[in-house]
């Protein structure tokens, strides 16, 4: 990767991730001009009264309800865009995601547990709430898999796959029960797997922010040897890098970034699938240059259909079904023109 070739993908997209944020914030049942928003988000954070003309329903509306929102879309896109990244390099599998490990069904596993358990009527701390047992169930439903695969000595890419095929199975049928056990409030555990973002705050931004930062310096850390990695792990041990001790490493860092956006979003499918594959397709399989693009195209990627979700369409969809609404048959059209060309390789 050259300097040159980094600038021409990530400045277009930066430009396109802000004109996109503007934009949407204009966006719903209650029109607001850009420089008006522009004037409400610098009244709020120099802490300075709003300027004569600006409605202050507006503000409110602009501030803590829009702008929350908008921005977790963008970094939830971001982390399942990095981490889908990450998973496929991994791998060496392009079909690869979250889902392949079973770490999203983990997540909302622990998120249906805590719904299920205050259905009936069980006090839980202040503290535990859904997120943190979305959280728990990815990194729990990771450590099973790696003890699962553990018997191979390198954690090579099948025993990882077949270890998440066979725990994401069993956790989709504990999630069953759960919705059986829920009655006639499983519309509360179905609307969560759904994934909505209608209920991002500025608590989650917080959460959300650290998580993109760390998760994604820590990959792009690391895509010189991944890079590596995809030559066969016998050539990269032989260049110094410790196969087992990255893939752990890395494993655990992804399971964080897309457990953190389960727990914030729900289950939203197909981001971190489709967009390191078409971006592989672009830009080439260089994670040096992949892995920030799919933070910035993930972000943009679900921006764009939670603001249609939220203010172009007649009723609110959840984000988790349009986007494999749309990225379905997408990501078909892929698979298949992927076969055509005869390009089984990752």
């Amino acid at each position: 990767m050259n300097g040159k070739s980094a600038i021409t993908w990530l400045l277009p997209l930066c430009g396109a991730m802000v004109f996109a944020v503007a934009l949407s914030a204009t966006l719903g049942f209650l029109q607001v001009s850009i420089p008006d928003v522009i004037l409400i988000l610098f009244a709020k954070l120099s802490s300075q009264p709003l300027p004569v003309g600006i409605d202050p329903v507006a503000a409110t509306v602009v501030a803590d309800v829009r702008m929350p929102r908008i921005l977790a879309s963008v970094l939830v896109g971001g982390l399942l865009g990095v981490s889908g990244a990450v998973f496929q390099a991994i791998l060496l599998n392009p079909l690869a995601d979250s889902y392949t490990l079973g770490i999203s069904t983990g997540a909302a596993f622990g998120a249906s547990l805590v719904i299920v358990l205050q259905i009936f009527g069980l006090a839980l701390p202040s503290g535990v709430t859904i997120p943190v047992f979305a959280f728990g169930g990815g990194v729990g439903t990771l450590a099973v898999v790696l003890f699962l695969a553990s018997g191979d000595k390198r954690l090579s890419s099948t025993s990882l796959i077949l270890a998440g095929v066979i725990v994401a199975a069993i956790l989709s049928a504990a999630i069953g029960f759960l919705k059986f056990l829920a009655d006639e409030q499983v519309g509360l555990i179905i609307f969560w797997l759904m994934g909505s973002l209608a209920g991002a705050s500025w608590q989650n931004i917080l959460l959300l922010v650290p998580t993109a930062l760390f998760g994604t310096m820590t990959a792009v850390f690391y895509s010189r040897d991944l890079n590596i990695m995809a030559t066969g792990d016998r050539a990269a041990t032989s260049l110094g890098v410790n196969t087992v001790r990255l893939r752990t490493l890395l494993l655990t860092v992804s399971t964080l970034m897309t457990a953190i956006a389960v727990s914030v979003s729900g289950i939203i499918g197909f981001v971190g699938l489709i967009v390191p594959h078409m971006l592989r397709h672009l830009v080439g399989p260089d994670n040096r240059l992949l892995v920030p693009l799919s933070f910035f195209t993930g972000g943009l990627l679900l921006l764009v259909a939670d603001t249609l979700t939220r203010a172009v369409l007649p009723v609110e969809v959840p984000i988790g079904v349009l986007t494999a609404l749309l990225g379905g048959p997408f990501f078909c059209i892929l698979f298949k023109k992927r076969q055509q060309d005869g390009k089984s390789a990752f």
